[in-house]
C-alpha cells in the first residue's frame, strides 16, 4: 500500500490517526508533569451539608466569603437551599467560612458534618482502578474471541486513546477528578467498543462478501464500511450528546466533571472508531484473506463429513 494509490477518505483517516499519535504523546507528557487534580473523594477531608435561609445560588455564597476561603472550598449544590462545601484535610474543621457566614449574617443550619479519612479514599481509589482494570480485560478477551487480530488490536487502542486524551484534559485544565468522572470512565469504555465494533464488523461481513479470485483494496472497503455505518454513528453520538450537555448545564457542579469527561469521550471515540479502530488494522495489513482462508478451512471439513 502507497500513499499514492489512497483515496481521499483513505488519507485523511491516516492524517487522523498520526493527530491521535500526538494527542495521546501530549496528554501523556501532561500527565506526567501535572498529574490529576484528586478530589476529596481520593483525598479525604471535611464534608460538611448546610441549609440557609436566604441564599439559592453557589455564586452568591461564594460572594459572602473572602477569594482565600472560597477557593479553598468545593461547593455544590444539592437543592434550592441546600449546600454541600468540601474542604481539603489540612484545613482545619473549624474552619473560617463560618466565622465569615456568621459576620455576613447569613442565616444558615449545619445539617451534617463529617470527616472522610485518607485511608477511605485509597480504598475507592483502588477499587475503582481495579473496576476499571477489569473492565479493560474483559473486553480485550471479547475482541479476541470475536475478531480477526487486526480488528482486535485496532479496537484496543482506540480505547485506550480515548481514556488517555480523557485524562490528559482533565490534568491540563486542572479539573477534579473525583468518583463521578471514574465512573464516566467506565461508561465511555463501553461506549467507545460499541463504535469499534460496528465499524469492525461491517468491514468483517464486506471482506467476507468480496468475489472469488478478485483482489480488492482493504482501504476501500474500509471506507464503504465507514461510509455505511457513518450515518447510524452520528445520529446516536449526537443524542447522545445532547443529553450529556443537558447534564453539564443544568444538573450543578456535582455532575459536571462526570459530563465533561463523558462529552469528551464520546467524541473522540467516535474520531478514534473512524481513524484508529479501522485505519490501524489497514497499515497492520489486513485483507479478505484473513478471512477467506478461515471459510475455506470450514468449507473443506463439511464436505469431508460422512
Amino acid at each position: 500500500m502507497s500513499w499514492s494509490t489512497l483515496t481521499a477518505a483513505s488519507k485523511a483517516r491516516v492524517l487522523g490517526l498520526l493527530l491521535s499519535c500526538v494527542l495521546v504523546i501530549t496528554s501523556l507528557t501532561v500527565l506526567s508533569v501535572k498529574g490529576l487534580n484528586f478530589g476529596l473523594d481520593f483525598t479525604g477531608g471535611y464534608i460538611t451539608e448546610i441549609n440557609t435561609a436566604s441564599v439559592t445560588t453557589i455564586t452568591d455564597l461564594k460572594a459572602k466569603l473572602s477569594p482565600e476561603v472560597a477557593s479553598k472550598l468545593t461547593i455544590s449544590k444539592a437543592g434550592e437551599y441546600h449546600f454541600v462545601l468540601r474542604e481539603a484535610p489540612e484545613v482545619s474543621k473549624a474552619s473560617t467560612w463560618q466565622a465569615e457566614l456568621n459576620e455576613q449574617g447569613v442565616d444558615y443550619t449545619v445539617l451534617s458534618s463529617s470527616f472522610l479519612g485518607s485511608q477511605v479514599g485509597d480504598e475507592l481509589f483502588e477499587q475503582g482502578c481495579l473496576a476499571l482494570f477489569a473492565a479493560l480485560i474483559a473486553i480485550m478477551v471479547y475482541l479476541a474471541v470475536r475478531f480477526e487480530w487486526r480488528l482486535s488490536v485496532g479496537s484496543v487502542v482506540a480505547l485506550l486513546h480515548d481514556l488517555i486524551l480523557v485524562l490528559g484534559l482533565f490534568s491540563l485544565l486542572g479539573l477534579e477528578f473525583n468518583l463521578t468522572v471514574l465512573a464516566s470512565l467506565l461508561a465511555i469504555i463501553g461506549y467507545s467498543l460499541n463504535d469499534s465494533i460496528i465499524v469492525g464488523d461491517r468491514v468483517r461481513e464486506l471482506l467476507r462478501i468480496q468475489p472469488d479470485n478478485q483482489r480488492i483494496n482493504t482501504h476501500v472497503v474500509i471506507n464503504d464500511a465507514i461510509g455505511s455505518t457513518l450515518t447510524r454513528t452520528l445520529i446516536t453520538s449526537g443524542t447522545t450528546l445532547a443529553t450529556i450537555a443537558c447534564i453539564w448545564l443544568l444538573a450543578g457542579a456535582a455532575l459536571t466533571g462526570f459530563a465533561i469527561a463523558l462529552f469528551v469521550g464520546i467524541v473522540v471515540g467516535t474520531f478514534s472508531s473512524i481513524c484508529i479502530a479501522a485505519t490501524l488494522p489497514q497499515l497492520l495489513g489486513l485483507s479478505s484473506e484473513n478471512y477467506t482462508q478461515t471459510l475455506d478451512d470450514k468449507t473443506k471439513a463439511y464436505m469431508e463429513l460422512p
